[in-house]
């Protein structure tokens, strides 16, 4: 039986960079990364009700799908060896060896290949069927953890803000700002925000990857208006396209903000952050919230190319 209780909080720090001092604009950042060294980012609160879910059904344990440098199941395979429950992973691609999927052998998480015509066939009816039969214990998570179960898991994100705006001096803040992937945090900030405070949200994949109809998706099937939120472009071309420019920004941020960034998310994210601030559209005076999702385990496998992008003049 799954029976797991852990409520890990986030720190909310002080974003010092020059660009935003400049701009008049107040950045805390609400460290999910720094949850656990493992079970890091955003990946653990959209996992969390999945387990509850997986318990209620007596389920023992969770499969799930991504590719192999998934933040996802690197957190749900984690979760797995800490609390001593099984996973299973359904992979993109052929087999291929990655600091991600190192670890998830050595986590203890049992890996299926899928190729990539037959990773393209998770969207259709029936597709976990097979697999229910297979691991007939195992429940189903989707890629990401996506869906409203993950969404509402993500919704605490707010509730833990809330007692620490007074270690940044702030009474309130203007909104939200994030990188979305699957748009799933983002869908749960907007159910707990339920139109207090706008949430931003930094595509980090190009518009044809459906993050705006699946926010749309979790809003209604929650019973909310679809308000109360933007996406905007920040993909630069592609999933995990990294630039020269990009690498740059990201090695300067950190070098004088102090706060690791992932080339995939969080890095395009800030950097998209300023350059809504440089048109205008980001006001003097502002207070905003970034949620550091954390993905800087699959860092490691861009690490050389950032490098080598950052020392480009």
């Amino acid at each position: 039986m799954l029976t797991i209780r852990w409520s890990p909080q986030a720190p909310l720090q002080p974003l010092v960079l020059g660009w935003l001092a400049a701009a008049g604009v107040e950045v805390g950042v609400l460290r999910l990364d720094l949850i656990d060294p493992l079970i890091s980012g955003n990946k653990w609160y959209k996992l969390a009700p999945h387990l509850t879910e997986a318990a209620r059904q007596g389920a023992t344990g969770l499969i799930s799908l991504g590719g192999p440098h998934s933040n996802h199941l690197h957190a749900l395979a984690a979760a797995g060896k800490r609390f001593a429950f099984p996973t299973v992973g359904l992979l993109r691609g052929e087999p291929c060896e990655t600091p991600t999927v190192r670890d998830l052998q050595a986590f203890g998480m049992h890996l299926h290949w899928l190729g990539y015509g037959g990773y393209r066939a998770r969207h259709r009816d029936g597709f976990w069927d097979a697999w229910r039969e297979r691991y007939p214990q195992l429940h189903p998570v989707p890629e990401g953890g996506g869906g409203l179960t993950g969404a509402r898991g993500c919704t605490v994100l707010r509730d833990m803000l809330s007692p620490q705006l007074e270690t940044l001096g702030w009474s309130d803040y203007h909104g939200w700002w994030l990188a979305a992937g699957t748009g799933t945090t983002l869908a749960g900030l907007v159910l707990a925000e339920a139109g207090a405070h706008p949430v931003h949200g930094a595509l980090a994949v190009p518009a044809s990857h459906g993050v705006a109809p699946q926010v749309r998706a979790i809003l209604a099937e929650a019973g909310m208006a679809d308000a109360g939120y933007r996406l905007l472009d920040a993909s630069r071309g592609g999933f995990a396209r990294l630039d020269a420019a990009l690498a740059r920004f990201i090695l300067d941020s950190e070098r004088e903000g102090g706060i690791p960034l992932d080339p995939v998310y969080t890095g395009k994210a800030l950097l998209a952050l300023r350059e809504q601030i440089a048109c205008g559209s980001i006001s003097r005076g502002s207070r905003l919230v970034f949620v550091h999702t954390g993905g800087l385990q699959g860092r490691r496998a861009l690490a050389s190319h950032l490098q080598a992008l950052g020392a480009r003049g």
